[in-house]
């Protein structure tokens, strides 16, 4: 069984361990109210197995986030190694609404 656990985590811990938010029980809470989704399916059970090459869709607050699962921790640890459980291509998203932005002043000006 230690193998499996290495290659897999309950989707609570790895959230937590992640520190996406900043409890367990939180994190159990998130994924019972059907805001995280798991390869596009909608998952509800916080013990759901995750591993890496798996992909995250999170609804926080007003904000959704997608992360790409990197890696399993033993433990949670400093943010810096938190950070290295997962990588978010939602960063370039961040990018997309400063044109828009942009060209609605040109708009104005011309």
């Amino acid at each position: 069984m230690p193998e499996s656990d290495s290659s897999r985590q309950r989707l609570d811990k790895w959230l937590w361990f992640a520190r996406v938010v900043k409890t367990r029980e939180a994190a159990a809470s998130l994924v019972q109210q059907g805001h995280v989704r798991l390869n596009r399916n909608k998952i509800i059970k916080p013990a759901h197995d995750v591993k890496p090459g798996d992909v995250l869709t999170i609804v926080l607050n007003t904000r959704v986030r997608v992360l790409h699962v990197e890696a399993i921790a033993p433990r949670r640890g400093p943010a810096s190694a938190a950070r290295l459980l997962y990588q978010e291509p939602g960063m370039t998203i961040s990018e997309g609404p400063a044109p828009q932005k942009e060209d609605a002043s040109e708009d104005g000006n011309c």
